[in-house]
């Protein structure tokens, strides 16, 4: 893997400008589908820059959403957010029809009994499913992948051959060069580990990593952190940070008092990134923007129910109360957080790799999605042993969330 230096860095680590990144995709959205990047900052009071974008014919989420500091950044965030559901939805891949038992006779395989399981959908080592072909970076060679671990094309007609492990977008990741793709890819993973092992310990109703926003010194942080404090939001942030030791932060935002309809909305956002203000930020921002896609009602995946929670008043009112009355108990200092700052996306990768391996991570599989754009890439990451979205309908809890549990139930 050859060394990439990072050359953007105002609030995120990239290869180029959001406006570099858009001017090379905006010749193609139409190849992607996209028909549509709408911004809509201006439902909302907050002010932070966020779009959605929209790719109506869709074989999974047809609606993505961006943030940024600026729109710019939103534009770029949301676009690239499109373009992996577009890569994912058409992979152009080599696949095979095997068993797990055959696939095994043909190279290494992916450990399937460490990956993200449902319920009652254990996979028969007897039975025939698609497998496609990755690499894995710690042995550095082919890996054999579940075909529903990559793709999400959730048209396709896999009777039988597919729903033995949870498919969903994680790990999805796009990138202006491989390397800070794949890297992208990693830290989603982790974070969605890290909030599974988090809500073990109660999630926010838990005081323990609940961060202190007055050790904050990252100028973009600050700025987002002012916005939310100017709307009138009540900002909450707790470092979910687990045993594996990438950064990664939870973040809820609440209505302090009733808009002009009558309404108070509860929002959430996390993020991860080996710098721990690259993470803070994401997670601050996410939460700014989920709130908006519950005002907005832009969000294709989810149930009516979701956008009724987001301003029921008694639930708004009980985590308004947890978020507020907190954080008077906040003792983390921002400082106390782990960082690692690479100069390359080589580094970070090689950082984050020895992290995995440092807690019994054994593979971390990567498939090429391809692109259609120069200078675009898409990568898949798949890494078991992580958990997976703990709070999906019959997700299975994992080895680390179970040990988890057990941890904090002998000592309570």
């Amino acid at each position: 893997m050859s060394t990439v230096k990072k050359r953007y860095r105002k609030g995120t680590h990239r290869l180029v400008s959001p406006e570099e990144t858009i001017l090379r995709v905006e010749p193609f959205l139409q190849s992607f589908g996209i028909t549509r990047v709408a911004n809509v900052t201006g439902l909302d009071k907050i002010g932070l820059p966020v779009v959605a974008v929209y790719r109506p014919n869709a074989r999974s989420l047809a609606v993505s959403q961006g943030k940024g500091l600026d729109l710019p950044s939103a534009k770029a965030s949301g676009i690239m957010e499109a373009i992996e559901g577009y890569h994912a939805e058409h992979a152009k891949l080599a696949l095979r029809m095997a068993s797990f038992r055959e696939i095994s006779q043909e190279g290494p395989v992916l450990d399937v009994a460490r990956l993200p399981g449902i319920e009652n959908r254990l996979l028969d080592r007897d039975r025939q499913i698609l497998w496609c072909e990755g690499h894995d970076l710690m042995a550095e060679g082919p890996v054999w992948v579940p075909y529903e671990m990559v793709h999400t094309n959730f048209t396709l007609p896999l009777s039988g051959s597919s729903g033995h492990f949870q498919m969903s977008s994680n790990g999805l990741a796009s990138g202006n060069c491989w390397q800070e793709a794949v890297s992208h890819g990693i830290c989603e993973l982790v974070e969605r580990d890290a909030l599974a092992l988090w809500s073990a310990h109660g999630a926010m109703e838990s005081p323990q990593g609940r961060l202190d926003l007055s050790g904050v010194e990252d100028p973009e942080c600050l700025r987002v952190l002012q916005m939310l404090h100017d709307a009138g939001q009540a900002v909450g942030v707790w470092s979910v940070t687990a045993d594996i030791g990438l950064p990664a932060f939870a973040c809820t935002i609440v209505d302090h008092q009733l808009n002009h309809l009558g309404q108070m909305y509860a929002s959430d956002g996390s993020g991860c990134h080996c710098v721990r203000e690259v993470a803070l930020l994401r997670a601050l921002t996410e939460a700014a923007q989920t709130r908006l896609t519950s005002i907005a009602g832009a969000r294709d995946d989810a149930h009516r129910d979701f956008f009724e929670a987001s301003r029921k008043p008694e639930r708004v009112e009980k985590i308004r109360k947890i978020v507020s009355d907190g954080a008077e108990r906040a003792s983390l200092s921002f400082a106390d957080v782990p960082s690692f700052d690479g100069e390359s996306f080589e580094a970070d990768i090689s950082y984050q790799l020895s992290q995995l391996r440092a807690v019994g991570v054994e593979q971390v599989a990567t498939v090429n999605l391809g692109g259609i754009v120069e200078g675009i890439e898409v990568a898949r990451v798949v890494i078991p042993g992580l958990e997976g979205l703990h709070d999906a309908p019959g997700y299975v809890p994992g080895k680390r969330l179970k040990q988890q549990e057990l941890s904090l139930a002998g000592g309570s």
